[in-house]
């Protein structure tokens, strides 16, 4: 019986008769997971710009006002300084530097790079993920009036205005408790938690703290107006941040037309 024992346990039954390690089960389950990366490509090359301020525009063909947001190009204007293939870095991507600014005021590691690209001291360098570069070469101007067209859709990216410190009634838009009728709590927080179970405040919870600032996307903006002599753009609705704040422009990703269902 004891060898008859001892065959089974060595035959087919054997995983399941052997002692299972704590986390054993999680482990071959993360194991056995497909990693799946799916990368986030632009609908097209974008721009880097700088906020204005926003204006009425008059529609010429319907005469009704439009609220508008200008944006305006620095000089050094946008230039590519490095273009990324599958081959050489895993990924297709342009990178496109702007703002042109002194030589001190970069290190040399940055000089370095841009000079490899014959692009000026460039201050600002961001990245666009597309499907295909062959179109771009390292040292490249971009122009926006070339780019884009009256109408178009684009998202338009950018820190948003700082807040400071606020509560939550400010930050997350909590209503507040009674002014009058011996009312203590005129705009504290309710409860936060239960006791003893789970004896703890959830991580997440919306409590009072630092509101803004943080980066921002708008989609589907529409471009009402291109003027070339003035170098601005004039985009419908607000964007992120103050005037003088550095916006990232692209076009919209609108999924279907642009950028695959899948």
């Amino acid at each position: 019986m004891a060898m008859a024992a001892v065959g089974i346990a060595g035959g087919a039954l054997a995983p399941l008769l052997a002692p299972r390690r704590r986390g054993a089960v999680s482990f071959r389950r993360a194991a056995s997971a497909a990693v799946v990366v799916r990368a986030s490509y632009e609908a097209g090359v974008g721009v880097m710009a700088t906020k204005v301020g926003m204006m009425t525009y008059f529609d010429p063909a319907t005469g009704k006002p439009v609220p508008v947001t200008v944006v305006g190009f620095r000089d050094g204007g946008n230039v590519v300084t490095q273009v990324k293939t599958a081959a050489t870095d895993g990924y297709d991507a342009v990178q496109v530097g702007y703002h042109g600014v002194r030589e001190e005021k970069l290190t040399r590691p940055e000089l370095g790079h841009l000079g490899k690209a014959g692009a000026p001291p460039l201050r600002h360098l961001q990245e666009f993920r597309l499907t295909a570069v062959d179109a771009f070469e390292p040292g490249q101007e971009l122009d926006f009036a070339e780019l884009f067209k009256e109408g178009d859709l684009v998202d338009v990216s950018g820190n948003s205005i700082g807040k400071g410190f606020q509560g939550g009634i400010k930050r997350h838009n909590f209503k507040r408790g009674l002014m009058t009728h011996g009312s203590k709590s005129h705009r504290q927080l309710g409860s936060i938690g239960a006791g003893t179970t789970p004896g703890r405040v959830y991580k997440g919870k919306k409590m009072p703290g630092r509101m803004g600032g943080t980066k921002t996307k708008i989609r589907k903006l529409k471009i009402v107006k291109i003027d070339s002599d003035l170098r601005v753009l004039m985009i419908k609705g607000a964007v992120p941040g103050k005037p003088g704040n550095l916006l990232r422009i692209a076009p919209a990703k609108i999924v279907g037309k642009n950028i695959p269902k899948n």
